[in-house]
């Protein structure tokens, strides 16, 4: 389906929980309230709507969290996913900590990608990021993601004074292992607004002095708005999603779906559809479309994020209880 702009919205991103087993410093520092197990929409909530998504043309699902495998289910949830008629494409964000053990089940379902978010290679590092995290737990998850021939991404957001050391370290991933490395620069709600973090062409910069021969990549490595590199010798390719700096509103094709049922036309704005209620109300597959349709058709031109904000309200929540 296309929105009032033309774009084609085919993607649609879902947080099946707002809980994370990790307190990382721009995320999720603290224990702040979750949304209660009452308000989180049920797996098979999701897959009706899902179901109905897939009726206007959306075809590819990314499952976040927060942490999604903190919530029990999450892999059958993510093998009926996998199974929904006219689905193509089912993928997963997760921080590693709990990945290592469900790859032999994401393999055999087919999973099409696992991104790993990851933003240092020094366990001291990953521990004051993270605040409770172990490094090696994740690394596990990371090398056993990648050795089953699932298509495996890291994604790293650098912070100035934080781990900018890091940023050679990370790239060396993608050289080992084919894995692409990806930089997502820092967005500006929540905890993230009081950090500052690296646009891609600061970073294209420090590559070029050691890499001169990279190569842009033309190519299409995803579903996402990321622009990727390619260096000589290395197995997996390096990734920029510049938010800020790149806006790349103009081709967005995404969806969001948060954990407590609202339907999100864009990150920045802090409206949207609320699915829940009609849904828990007895609203038919068709309604449910036509609920979907309303917020494929608000989508709005762009963020506001470096600009006064021309109407609607910006999202107050925190990243962790969107799923952004």
């Amino acid at each position: 389906m296309k929105d009032q702009y033309g774009r084609t919205i085919d993607y649609m991103r879902i947080s099946i929980t707002d809980r994370c087993n990790l307190r990382c410093r721009y995320c999720m520092p603290e224990d702040i309230p979750s949304i209660s197990h009452e308000e989180i929409l049920r797996f098979e909530e999701i897959l009706q709507i899902c179901q109905s998504a897939v009726l206007l043309g959306i075809r590819k699902f990314k499952v976040t969290g927060g942490e999604p495998f903190v919530r029990k289910g999450c892999l059958p949830f993510l093998k009926r996913l996998k199974e929904l008629p006219g689905v193509e494409q089912v993928t997963l964000t997760t921080n590693g900590m709990l990945l290592a053990p469900a790859v032999p089940m994401l393999k055999e379902m087919g999973i099409d990608g696992i991104n790993v978010s990851l933003d240092t290679t020094d366990p001291h590092t990953f521990q004051s990021i993270t605040g409770r995290g172990d490094f090696s737990q994740v690394w596990e998850g990371l090398m056993a993601a990648q050795a089953s021939g699932i298509r495996t991404k890291v994604n790293a957001v650098l912070l100035q004074g934080v781990n900018g050391q890091d940023f050679e370290s990370l790239v060396r991933i993608a050289e080992a292992y084919p894995i692409d490395v990806r930089f997502i620069e820092i967005m500006p709600i929540g905890y993230g607004q009081g950090y500052q973090g690296y646009d891609r062409s600061t970073l294209l910069t420090r590559l070029a002095g050691q890499f001169p021969d990279y190569q842009e990549v033309t190519a299409s490595r995803g579903n996402g708005p990321a622009s990727y590199i390619s260096i000589p010798g290395f197995r997996g390719c390096i990734g920029f999603i510049d938010a800020i700096h790149g806006k790349f509103c103009g081709s967005c094709n995404r969806i969001r779906l948060t954990s407590d049922g609202m339907l999100k036309p864009c990150l920045y704005y802090g409206d949207g559809i609320d699915l829940k209620t009609p849904l828990r109300q007895g609203a038919s597959q068709k309604q449910l479309r036509e609920l979907i349709c309303q917020g494929i058709l608000k989508k709005p031109a762009c963020h506001q994020f470096q600009a006064q904000n021309t109407g609607g309200i910006p999202e107050q929540r925190r990243m962790s209880q969107i799923g952004g």
